[in-house]
């Protein structure tokens, strides 16, 4: 067993002696697709309480130490923490009630452990991520373009972070968009709520050349000539919108 997944189990354990505690589910590379759980990995959970129960476990780490010291944590949302064990396993999770749970978006989770009472379908009872409004070839297409167009000019006006933020990280996160729409295939094993994620298994660089469109800080030009001609190479681009993004590219 992974050593992630045991300490997954060696807290499903402890919580099982806490009578406020109704169930612990694993989610991400420890939910249903745990076989992706590698090195890199940190171990994501959620843990299901009695209503009252809720501050217990986000403001205290003592459950959390049970298995192995905790060698640090902050909390960093009001319903959980991001934590470091003192052996290298590093974990985020929320504690939420039952009615929490039913109202909030979740995919992938994996029951580890229920205490008898608890409901059925605790790991599907979230909604589907909601969909962008403008989920659209032609919605992704014009932003990517318009977040070149922006980029540029801010470029241009030496606001450099910001320029990077628009052509290098906007304009990408259209680009895999687009992709996901044109080429549905492939978004086997996405993440529906981090676009970015596995997205180099997903697309190969002759798909999508992420080493060109993200070349990094001092590269706004380069990176947005090579999304531009991407773009221009695979949909119809609007004349107008080009020309202007080729004026920017030609100016200064």
């Amino acid at each position: 067993m992974h050593p992630m997944l045991r300490r997954l189990d060696d807290l499903a354990a402890h919580l099982a002696t806490r009578p406020d505690v109704l169930a612990l589910l694993g989610l991400g590379s420890a939910g249903v697709e745990h076989d992706r759980l590698d090195d890199h990995s940190d171990l994501d959970f959620f843990v299901v309480v009695d209503d009252g129960a809720k501050a217990r476990y986000v403001d205290s780490t003592d459950w959390l130490a049970l298995p192995c010291p905790v060698a640090y944590s902050f909390a960093n949302d009001r319903n959980g923490r991001k934590a470091l064990y003192a052996d290298g396993i590093f974990v985020e999770y929320a504690v939420f009630t039952i009615d929490e749970l039913a109202r909030l978006p979740f995919t992938g989770a994996r029951v580890v452990w229920q205490r008898d009472d608890a409901p059925a379908g605790l790991a599907s009872c979230g909604p589907a991520p909601a969909r962008p409004p403008y989920d659209t070839v032609e919605f992704h297409l014009n932003e990517a373009l318009t977040n070149l167009y922006v980029g540029l000019h801010r470029e241009l006006r030496g606001e450099r972070l910001t320029a990077t933020r628009f052509i290098q990280s906007y304009a990408v996160d259209r680009v895999i968009a687009l992709l996901t729409l044109t080429r549905p295939g492939a978004a086997h094993r996405r993440d529906p709520f981090e676009p970015s994620r596995r997205v180099e298994q997903a697309f190969p660089p002759h798909l999508l050349p992420l080493a060109a469109m993200v070349p990094g800080y001092g590269h706004n030009r380069d990176a947005a000539r090579a999304t531009l001609a991407w773009l221009d190479e695979r949909f119809t681009v609007d004349p107008v919108i080009a020309g202007a993004i080729r004026q920017l590219l030609d100016a200064g």
